[in-house]
């Protein structure tokens, strides 16, 4: 479970830095920050298993969540306005 989530976390990272090198191209650009959602929205659902299964407190667990909800808003944000984002 550690594992999956160091990689859904990272993976979040590189498909925002990805995203931003693509801001020249709308459309791969939403593609990318697509990805980087499900990545976080992923890692939500690692931290309800562990927080289900008491690997972690659920003090611990909501602090992370809300972070993850914060970068879940602005990705949505970023995609649902991809012209204040991207180059023209």
């Amino acid at each position: 479970m550690v594992d999956q989530m160091r990689r859904s976390s990272r993976s979040v990272c590189a498909n925002i830095a990805e995203a931003w090198r693509k801001r020249r191209y709308p459309k791969s650009f939403m593609a990318k920050l697509n990805d980087s959602e499900g990545e976080a929205e992923e890692i939500r659902v690692w931290l309800e298993f562990a927080r289900r299964c008491n690997y972690m407190t659920e003090v611990e667990a909501a602090e992370l969540d809300d972070e993850y909800d914060k970068i879940l808003g602005q990705l949505v944000r970023m995609i649902t306005e991809p012209d204040k984002w991207t180059i023209r």
